[in-house]
């Protein structure tokens, strides 16, 4: 079977620098925030170009300490999408807050800066952009300024988009805050749950290392509200360091597989995700395409071949049953993105002949 993404070869391959990395995490003898989550934290920001690096124990984590960190609260306004997966959603009720959602563009399924205009005009203390299926928010230079302009915090949620990069800026390099996840499949996955929290302000990284342990200023001195044990795995923090190493060539890898789809996939049932201008800005952790007509007709035919899809994702945050937002919101871009999308298999391992296969079914399809 052929599947979307796929991290056991990466871990195999990488089997016996896991094992010494486990030794050494033995040896060493510290397993909360040990020299393993010193090191990698340093390793992430020397590569994101981003001053801090907090790591916390998931990416969903991650966004609440973030708003946690910037003040955001019971009651408080944020402005987000709602297509991608609900994590931020989940991390505005912890705290409280009161999510208005945006919708997308039909193409690239990012925000735009027409759609964050528009909603800034009602006030949101926050905002946060999702770089979605590995493409960084086409217009995230100018949502940036916008949010500045405004006096309205930004946090990107990276958490699909490790490595991306825009005129040469890593995401999460943009906004007040960012979040990230190194869930297993991630560009930058681990062997188990992980997060980070980056930005380039100290006053913010300081309340972010704070929360993520209780709320403590020394420990059992609790000093602010909000705290929780979100802690990064000592040893996934070394994990996670090792595959860093190749984040960049295991993106270039998802680049060309993309780029492969993009020129072999000619099925007319299909709209395929635009090719970014800026080829770096996009890592591609889903490929995903829309099917306007049959969609779960295609995904029995590709089952029937040996071949997995996924719909990322299904219900958007505003259509949940536990009803985050407070009043009645109509998406249709978000709504009928629901109804079309579905992420084809992509990852770094993916051989040339089931890529191959994956063609030849989606193209031999008879709508």
């Amino acid at each position: 079977m052929i599947f979307v993404g796929d991290p056991r070869p990466r871990a195999a391959r990488r089997r016996a620098d896991l094992l010494q990395c486990f030794d050494q995490f033995l040896a060493d003898g510290r397993f909360v925030l040990g020299p393993g989550v010193t090191s990698f934290e340093q390793a992430f920001s020397d590569y994101t170009g981003i001053r801090n690096c907090i790591g916390v124990a998931n990416g969903t984590d991650a966004i609440e300490l973030a708003l946690s960190s910037l003040g955001i609260g019971a009651g408080d306004r944020v402005a987000t999408a709602a297509n991608a997966g609900g994590y931020a959603s989940t991390s505005l009720a912890a705290v409280g807050a009161v999510p208005l959602y945006i919708d997308v563009e039909p193409d690239t399924c990012c925000l735009s800066i027409g759609a964050v205009e528009h909603c800034l005009a009602s006030r949101p203390r926050a905002l946060i952009v999702t770089h979605l299926y590995g493409r960084i928010a086409p217009e995230i230079s100018a949502i940036a300024e916008l949010c500045r302009r405004h006096n309205v915090f930004l946090i990107e949620d990276c958490a699909q988009a490790h490595g991306s990069r825009m005129a040469g800026h890593h995401a999460g390099s943009f906004g007040d805050a960012s979040s990230f996840s190194f869930y297993p499949t991630k560009n930058l996955g681990g062997l188990g749950d992980g997060g980070a929290i980056c930005t380039n302000d100290d006053a913010v990284a300081e309340r972010c290392r704070q929360l993520r342990q209780y709320g403590w200023l020394s420990k059992y001195e609790v000093q602010r509200p909000m705290g929780r044990n979100s802690r990064l795995d000592e040893l996934q923090a070394r994990f996670l360091e090792l595959f860093l190493a190749d984040l960049d060539e295991e993106n270039q890898k998802r680049m060309l597989l993309a780029s492969r789809y993009h020129e072999q996939i000619t099925h007319p049932g299909l709209f395929l995700p635009p090719a970014p201008s800026d080829s770096s800005s996009h890592v591609y952790h889903l490929f995903v395409v829309q099917v306007r007509q049959k969609r779960e007709h295609l995904q029995q035919h590709l089952k029937n071949h040996g071949i997995l899809s996924d719909i990322h994702y299904p219900i958007p945050d505003h259509l949940q049953g536990v009803h985050w937002a407070k009043a009645e919101v109509r998406l249709p871009v978000t709504e009928d993105l629901a109804a079309s999308v579905l992420s084809l298999p992509c990852y770094p391992d993916l051989e040339s002949a089931d890529q191959d296969q994956v063609i030849e079914a989606v193209n031999s399809w008879s709508q």
